[in-house]
C-alpha cells in the first residue's frame, strides 16, 4: 500500500528511489556548475601607470645607473656628522627647479 501512495495510485510505475533521484539532481547540478565554469572566460587583473608614473620610474632608472663618486659621498656624509655641511638655500631651490622642469618638459 505504502508503494501506491509513492506511485501516485500507479500500480505499474516502480517505486520512487529518492536517493538515486537526489543523486541524480547533485550531478546535473555539478555538471551545470563546471560546464558555466568552462564557458566564462579567465578574467585576467591588468595595471597601468599614469604618465607622471612613467615619467618618475625613467627618473629612477637613469638614477641608478648613474656613477657614484664615492670619495665625495664619504666627504658629505663626514661633513654632515661633524655639523660641518651647510645648504645654501637659493641655489638647491634652482636646482629643483630645473630638476622639475627637465622632469615635466617645462620650458623657461
Amino acid at each position: 500500500m505504502v508503494n501506491n501512495i509513492n506511485n501516485g495510485g500507479n500500480i505499474n510505475k516502480p517505486p520512487v528511489d529518492n536517493q538515486k533521484l537526489n543523486q541524480q539532481q547533485a550531478q546535473q547540478a555539478a555538471a551545470k556548475s563546471t560546464q558555466a565554469a568552462q564557458t566564462q572566460a579567465p578574467r585576467q587583473d591588468s595595471v597601468s601607470l599614469t604618465q607622471s608614473a612613467q615619467q618618475l620610474n625613467q627618473v629612477q632608472k637613469k638614477g641608478s645607473d648613474a656613477p657614484v663618486n664615492q670619495e665625495k659621498v664619504d666627504k658629505l656624509k663626514k661633513a654632515i656628522q661633524n655639523g660641518e655641511y651647510r645648504v645654501n638655500p637659493e641655489a638647491l631651490a634652482k636646482k629643483i627647479a630645473k630638476l622639475e622642469a627637465e622632469i615635466f618638459g617645462v620650458k623657461r
